[in-house]
């Protein structure tokens, strides 16, 4: 018989696929997290597609403010509303100066910044870190 009938182990067996880096700890599941801030970032990412979506996210933003469970939360609200109000604020401005055709770049403008915001904010909330500067205007 040759070694490819029976090919022989060097070292012990392991049962199912091997893992690196820590063990998530008890009670919570590796991968992606339905936490309150990244609901209602996906909201306004959706809302590029439906328009609507934005206006449920920044109610429920207003609602769980109330019933932030840490200083993280807190500060997603707050980054999360703000990027509504400039969303909104935008968006009329782009219109109305869609009269001198530099409205279509206002809008343009306006819409990444809305979608870099909802992304850094949702990236954020996967890892509970706060929002670094939760009150600025920029990203």
């Amino acid at each position: 018989m040759d070694d490819l009938d029976h090919p022989q182990t060097n070292g012990p067996q392991t049962n199912g696929p091997k893992t690196n880096g820590p063990n998530p700890t008890p009670g919570t599941t590796p991968g992606f997290e339905f936490n309150h801030p990244t609901i209602i970032s996906l909201l306004y990412l959706a809302s590029c597609f439906t328009g609507v979506t934005a206006i449920v996210g920044v109610v429920l933003a207003y609602v769980w403010r109330g019933e932030a469970k840490g200083g993280w939360e807190e500060s997603h609200y707050q980054y999360l509303i703000q990027t509504f109000w400039i969303g909104l604020l935008g968006t009329i401005l782009g219109i109305m100066l869609l009269i001198v055709v530099i409205g279509a770049l206002v809008l343009l403008a306006v819409a990444v910044l809305v979608i870099v915001r909802s992304v850094m904010s949702l990236l954020a909330a996967q890892k509970h870190d706060p929002m670094p500067n939760p009150t600025t205007w920029w990203i």
